[in-house]
C-alpha cells in the first residue's frame, strides 16, 4: 500500500510544490495539507497518515509543539521535520518533541523519498548537517551536553545492558541508573533506548 502523507507547511507555494513532487510517486499518497500546527493536530486525528512532513516555523502553533501534542495523543505517529532551520535550538526542540527525522529543504527528491521510507519503517533519519550539529551539541559543554557518567551509561545501553545491570556495573543505585537513562533520552531527543543507541551510533558517540 502507498505511504499516506500529511503535509504541514504554512507557505502555500511550498505545500503545492511538495504535493506536485510527491503525488507523482506511486508509493506515496497525499491525504491532506495543513497550514499551521493546530490544523495538523486536527487533521492527523481524522486522517491518521503514515508520515507527517512537518515545518517548524508556523503561525497559530509551531511545528515542535504540534509534534509534541500529536505524539502525546498518537504515540505511533511518524513525524519528519522538513525545514530551512539547522540551528541547535530548533534541532533539539524538534527531536525532544518526538520527531523521527529532521531534513533541510535543500534535499533532493530521492533523499526526501528515502527519508519518508525510513521514518515510515520506524527508523530515525537526520540530515548529515543536522547530525553533525547534534554531535557538537551533545559532546560540548553546552546545556545539552552528556556528562561523563551519562556517556558511561550510554555505552552500556549500547551493549544491551538493563538498568539493573548498569547499576551493578557502575556501583550506583538502580533508581540513579534509571534517571541517567531518562536524561540521555531527553538530551538525544530519543523516545526509547533503542532509538537513543541508534542516534548515538550514527553520531559517533558510541560504537557497537
Amino acid at each position: 500500500m502507498p505511504i499516506s502523507i500529511l503535509i504541514v507547511e504554512d507557505q502555500r507555494i511550498v505545500r503545492e510544490g511538495l504535493r506536485a513532487v510527491l503525488e507523482d510517486e506511486p508509493e506515496i499518497t497525499i491525504v491532506g495539507e495543513a497550514a499551521n500546527g493546530q490544523e495538523a493536530i486536527d487533521l492527523f486525528a481524522r486522517l491518521r497518515p503514515d508520515v507527517v512532513l512537518m515545518d517548524l516555523q508556523m503561525p497559530v502553533l509551531d511545528g515542535p509543539e504540534a509534534t509534541r501534542r500529536i505524539r502525546e495523543l498518537h504515540p505511533e505517529a511518524h513525524i519528519l521535520v522538513l525545514t530551512t532551520y539547522a540551528t541547535d535550538e530548533f534541532i533539539f526542540k524538534a527531536l525532544r518533541a518526538g520527531a523521527k527525522g529532521y531534513l533541510l529543504k535543500d534535499v533532493s527528491v530521492d533523499e526526501l523519498l528515502g527519508a519518508i521510507r525510513s521514518v515510515h519503517a520506524g527508523q530515525t533519519l537526520l540530515a548529515p548537517t543536522v547530525a553533525a550539529r547534534l554531535v557538537v551539541g551533545v559532546s560540548t559543554g553546552g546545556p545539552e551536553a552528556l556528562t561523563p557518567r551519562e556517556r558511561e551509561v550510554l555505552t552500556l545501553m549500547g551493549q544491551g545492558r538493563s538498568n539493573a545491570e548498569i547499576a551493578t556495573l557502575l556501583s550506583i543505585a538502580p533508581r540513579t541508573a534509571k534517571v541517567h537513562v531518562q536524561n540521555i533520552l531527553s538530551k538525544l531527543g530519543a523516545t526509547n533506548r533503542t532509538e537513543a543507541v541508534s542516534l548515538a551510533v550514527r553520531q559517533g558517540l558510541i560504537s557497537l
